[in-house]
């Protein structure tokens, strides 16, 4: 009887790993979320479009690689490689609060920045140390309403990493738009060259 406690016990903190807890901080979640971004700075992996939009059909021909290039101890760097083109970067960094921001920046081939870029957001409360969650702030509305794409201002982008399933996350949705591509950190690639 003790043993099946102790076992029943265990698979409930493992379970639970990852998960807000009560009395957790957004901080703490978003400390805990760093920590284990930390551990796979330096490397690189390859990933897969695993949601099932036609809209994403020609990224599924490509390689997608994220560089998880530089980390301190409140900012990750990760350029995002589709083929040839290595215009992406995602930013994370901690803000005064403890939670995280994410932006997107795009660069052209010369490295001059695009007319869309460092769109993003600041984590909700609901985030926790595996998945945080980032919709569109009120700068990233009004960049998107002077580009012409007000449909996107209802995104919400999300990044998880889940050691235990040799798994990094990255996700963005609004209504009848989603787009997730899954990355296998247990098998790191040759790093990409730098971005643009």
């Amino acid at each position: 009887m003790y043993l099946r406690l102790s076992i029943v016990t265990a698979l409930l903190a493992i379970t639970a790993c990852g998960r807000s807890q009560p009395g957790d901080t957004p901080a703490a979640n978003a400390n805990e979320f760093m920590t284990r971004l930390a551990a796979y700075c330096g490397a690189a992996y390859e990933g897969r479009i695993v949601s099932d939009d036609p809209e994403d059909d020609a990224w599924r021909t490509e390689t997608i690689v994220a560089d998880i290039a530089a980390c301190s101890e409140d900012e990750v760097i990760i350029p995002l490689h589709v083929g040839d083109d290595r215009s992406r970067t995602w930013i994370i960094r901690q803000r005064d609060s403890g939670t995280l921001s994410l932006h997107h920046q795009h660069n052209h081939e010369d490295g001059a920045p695009d007319a869309l870029t460092m769109y993003g957001g600041n984590a909700t409360s609901d985030s926790s140390g595996s998945r945080q969650n980032f919709p569109a702030d009120e700068e990233t509305k009004a960049l998107f309403d002077r580009e012409g794409i007000p449909v996107s201002k209802q995104n919400v982008w999300a990044i998880e990493v889940h050691p235990a399933r040799d798994m990094l996350a990255y996700e963005m949705k609004r209504p009848e738009r989603f787009f997730r591509i899954e990355f296998d950190l247990s098998q790191p690639v040759a790093d990409p060259p730098a971005p643009w």
